[in-house]
């Protein structure tokens, strides 16, 4: 970067009182106050670049640890209520990526964010760890068998990056970030069996 840069002066009071360049300063002025007009000493084009260096992956990651990821909601199947001895399945359907454009010192950054990690917590025990985001029955690959009783599950989706500045080759954010997505609750029914007579 390029800047024509001007380099001017001004003359400072003494603490003897004495004239500067023989322009004395003014009745009154406190030691060590400029006085006088600016004097230009001259000008010249100046590489800045090393003034404002681009952003480091170190302050883009600051950036994104702040940026507003989104909340990603857990699916169920089947939804609403669940039998005990059949599994839940869990998926979410929320988008998993997202690009954000943010102004760094002047630098225009374009920060990438991916869903890297799914951390399922089913409400009875261990989470469930997946690197992918789950899919609807018959597809699935995420289930969890449950007892009876009420649960709450959420997800934990862990975040990295790659990002750019102003347009130049992609690089990672040099470390990731988390959201939680809003917990459901649920209930898992015990199914009993119920003996009839077929000819009443």
């Amino acid at each position: 970067m390029i800047q024509f840069l001007v380099v001017q002066r001004q003359r400072l009071a003494q603490p003897d009182g004495n004239p500067v360049e023989d322009v004395p300063p003014p009745s009154g002025t406190a030691t060590g106050a400029p006085y006088g007009p600016w004097i230009t000493d001259g000008g010249s084009c100046v590489d800045v670049t090393d003034l404002n260096p681009p952003p480091s992956p170190g302050e883009v990651f600051q950036y994104f640890q702040r940026l507003p990821l989104p909340e990603l909601e857990t699916r169920h199947q089947p939804p609403g209520n669940a039998l005990s001895g059949l599994p839940v399945i869990f998926y979410t359907d929320s988008p998993a990526t997202q690009t954000f454009t943010v102004d760094i010192r002047g630098f225009t950054v374009i920060i990438d964010a991916r869903a890297e990690r799914y951390t399922w917590h089913t409400g009875d025990g261990p989470p469930i760890t997946s690197t992918d985001p789950g899919r609807p029955y018959p597809d699935h690959t995420v289930e969890h068998d449950y007892d009876s009783g009420r649960y709450t599950a959420r997800l934990t989706v862990t975040w990295g990056a790659t990002f750019t500045v102003d347009g130049s080759a992609p690089a990672d954010v040099p470390g990731t970030t988390t959201t939680e997505g809003p917990p459901v609750t649920f209930d898992v029914l015990e199914a009993r069996p119920v003996l009839t007579n077929p000819y009443d």
